[in-house]
């Protein structure tokens, strides 16, 4: 917390105090606000089993690939029956290039897709000490992505053939996630130097850490050409989801031989905000499918396409929020890396996992990613 204040109060000083930044100017100003990091990257720290590397800046030409699962169970009517969906949906795996850049432990990165969906990450860091909070921004569409539809509604064959499908209009997700730490064992371990390594591990020690995660995700499909998506989602065209977790886990750094820093990170978390927005939609799929020509053997598969994509509608039918109550989630970390002089290597992932509910419907969210980076010094 000292760390944190400290870099508060020289941002607020170098507001306000213009005579002073006039007298010392802005390089000045940055030499002591590096001092003055440099000195916080070792106070308090066990040099035994932690050191701060003598060069404090940063690049890293960092490689991710990505993937985002959503689970569901929805209930809808139909002629007064009862008909229930459990679709599956997973996004094929994307893969991105960016870069960070960051002064003892504090940065900020950016990555674009080059596979995959169409998307972009951006991540913000501040870690070292006892405390340290992360940031990760990622926006995609995805338009190819694989169905397990589960559904009273089709059969066997109707249902694998999902498993093809091509979007015309890609399903958009956007994520926003925060997630902080403190350490009880700051002296000995620290996270920093295993997952930006602004800092060095020199020995193997471990440390029970308390963490809080927010979340907030964006999963839109609401088209008119996804009117056949919406149908068969029980109306579900958009949801929005909030939550807020708080969890106690454990976190260990081997260190085998020298330049080498294996890590593993485990935390169940109990949700406490745990808020959802569910917009439903009307179509027309029901007259579509009773429409003669859906049932006349003589118009192929392309002349039905058309036909379908010019006549399918959707209509917004309002939306609900539901707040689901507590539920148990899970964050799992671990990374790899090897530390030269000025050059290091690294590879790291987080698997993160998100359940709520809302009236008859309920599932999960998986989201994981795995980065891999090569970082230098100077």
């Amino acid at each position: 917390m000292k760390r944190t204040l400290a870099i508060i109060t020289l941002v607020i000083a170098s507001s306000i105090s213009v005579p002073v930044m006039a007298q010392g100017g802005l390089k000045g100003f940055f030499k002591k606000l590096g001092t003055k990091l440099d000195s916080m990257a070792v106070k308090g720290v066990d040099r035994r089993y932690i050191d701060a590397p003598k060069r404090p800046w940063q690049i890293i030409l960092r490689g991710n690939i990505s993937q985002t699962i959503v689970s569901m169970h929805s209930e809808g009517y139909i002629d007064g029956q009862t008909y229930s969906v459990n679709p599956h949906l997973k996004t094929t795996p994307s893969q991105y290039l960016g870069v960070w850049v960051g002064y003892r432990g504090y940065g900020l990165g950016y990555t674009v897709n080059v596979g995959g969906d169409k998307g972009s990450n951006l991540t913000f860091g501040a870690t070292g000490g006892s405390y340290g909070i992360n940031v990760r921004i990622h926006s995609f569409e995805n338009s190819h992505p694989t169905f397990n539809l589960n559904s009273q509604l089709l059969t066997e064959a109707e249902m694998d053939s999902w498993n093809n499908v091509m979007l015309t209009d890609p399903i958009s997700v956007k994520t926003f996630m925060a997630d902080g730490y403190y350490l009880f064992n700051g002296k000995r371990f620290s996270y920093s130097a295993a997952y930006d390594q602004s800092a060095i591990q020199k020995r193997s020690a471990g440390s029970l850490m308390a963490g809080f995660m927010y979340n907030y995700t964006r999963i839109d499909y609401a088209s008119q050409s996804n009117g056949d998506l919406i149908f068969m989602m029980g109306n579900l065209g958009k949801v929005k989801m909030w939550q807020g977790s708080l969890g106690v886990g454990y976190a260990y750094n081997w260190v085998p031989v020298h330049g080498l820093l294996v890590n593993i990170m485990a935390m169940p978390m109990l949700t406490l905000l745990n808020k959802l927005k569910a917009y439903n939609y009307s179509t027309n799929m029901l007259e579509l499918y009773n429409d003669p020509i859906t049932h006349d053997p003589t118009v192929s598969v392309e002349e039905w396409d058309q036909w379908y994509y010019e006549n399918i509608r959707i209509a917004p039918e309002g939306e609900q929020t539901y707040n689901s109550g507590l539920s148990i989630g899970f964050d799992a970390r671990m990374s790899l890396t090897y530390n030269f002089e000025r050059i290091y290597f690294c590879a790291y992932g987080q698997f993160n996992n998100i359940r709520y509910h809302h009236g008859s419907s309920h599932g999960y969210l998986n989201d994981w990613f795995i980065n891999t980076s090569v970082g230098l010094r100077f």
